[in-house]
């Protein structure tokens, strides 16, 4: 089921003022499919949103991102996805040391009388420390606690945004039930219209029979006929689709998602109309398979975006 919810925080912690904007986006899917695009370095997040998404939905596939920026100097250290957590910078103190062990090693390996290669730029970034990758790990805690405070009520109209989307397209749905309960009915009557047809049809060919084969026992072509109107008989068929149909209005008047029972229901409203096909052998009654195989197909669809 197709749902979206956006909203935006901001929270200051000891180690700085943060600015958060959380976007939470749905389509429909078959089962529950969760991903994350998160600041790595808040760990603990992705397991707690886990563990509280599939209590509000249970079908779909579901993204969740989170921008995070930090807001301690004039510059902005940002991170809005799980492969660049914080945008780089120098640490001032971190490079002066560096550079002062380097001088130190140099001088050392001089008075031992040993070169060493020159030492680029590069080398140096790559020492621990140099660059400032972002938000201090250790202080994440107290964030990722308040980011789930604010992901509650996010969560909450993410859940009403679909609950929306939901009533709206049960609507829809009824609707299409109330089409099929409409093209039972008329095939009822039409089957009661082609039992006539088909008594005077198969009165018409014993009597043809006969003729054409007079030794052979008038019971065995009775008997055959008779056959012949069972296999064709569409009572069952319809009988079923009138309990399929009356099954599909308990479940969309349910409070709990009934998605997947809905989706099963329409199998079996699939088969009982490609039977009614099958028996038809009258145009009208064919004409009327036809129209519950679309509508049917129609309500298929829209069943697969519900939870």
């Amino acid at each position: 089921m197709t749902g979206y919810a956006a909203s935006s925080c901001e929270i200051a912690t000891d180690s700085g003022v943060f600015a958060c904007q959380w976007e939470i986006r749905s389509v429909n899917g078959r089962g529950l499919d969760l991903r994350f695009r998160l600041p790595d370095w808040l760990e603990g997040l992705e397991p707690a949103l886990r563990k509280r998404l599939p209590e509000v939905i249970k079908r779909g596939h579901v993204t969740t991102s989170l921008r995070v920026t930090r807001r301690e100097h004039s510059e902005e250290t940002a991170s809005d996805n799980p492969d660049h957590s914080a945008a780089h910078g120098l640490n001032g103190q971190a490079l002066d040391a560096a550079l002062a062990l380097l001088r130190k090693i140099e001088t050392h390996a001089a008075a031992h009388h040993l070169t060493l290669q020159p030492v680029s730029a590069a080398d140096i970034l790559a020492m621990r420390g140099v660059i400032d990758s972002g938000p201090d790990l250790s202080a994440a805690a107290p964030l990722v606690a308040a980011l789930l405070d604010h992901a509650t009520p996010l969560i909450a109209d993410f859940d009403a945004n679909r609950a929306a989307e939901g009533a709206a397209m049960a609507q829809v749905i009824d609707r299409q039930v109330i089409t099929i309960a409409a093209l039972v009915h008329e095939a009822r009557a039409a089957a009661s219209e082609r039992r006539m047809d088909q008594h005077i049809a198969l009165k018409s060919a014993l009597q043809r029979l006969q003729e054409t084969a007079p030794h052979v026992e008038a019971g065995r072509f009775e008997q055959e006929l008779a056959l012949i109107a069972v296999k064709t008989d569409v009572t069952e068929e319809l009988d079923r689709l009138e309990a399929h149909i009356a099954a599909a209005r308990l479940l969309l008047a349910a409070k709990q998602p009934n998605g997947r029972k809905l989706d099963f229901l329409m199998q079996e409203f699939n088969r009982e109309a490609n039977t009614l096909c099958s028996k038809a052998q009258n145009p009208k009654l064919t004409r009327i398979g036809l129209d519950l195989k679309t509508v049917i197909d129609q309500m298929r669809e829209q069943i697969q975006n519900l939870e």
